[in-house]
């Protein structure tokens, strides 16, 4: 083998190795980029429940206590009572 043939084969050498590395960067820039999509599908789609959960929550810090109704006016008479 002559010495122009060695440099050759060792260039070649070298491609395939840097066609490797590139390969495997972008294969770990194509997994970090799907998983921020994937990120981003997520929010979008907790979205609505997060509003939904808002207004449910509203709904349970809805005041429900009505001084002049029936039973509370009964509730206060009963118990001023003497024991």
């Amino acid at each position: 083998m002559s010495r122009t043939e060695r440099i050759a084969t060792d260039k070649e050498q070298e491609e395939t190795a840097m066609k490797r590395e590139r390969s495997a960067t972008l294969g770990r820039r194509e997994f970090l980029r799907t998983l921020g999509a994937g990120a981003t599908v997520a929010a979008a789609a907790a979205t609505p429940m997060a509003d939904q959960a808002r207004a449910d929550s509203d709904e349970k810090r809805k005041a429900r206590y009505q001084p002049n109704s029936r039973e509370v006016q009964t509730f206060y008479r009963v118990n001023r009572y003497p024991s």
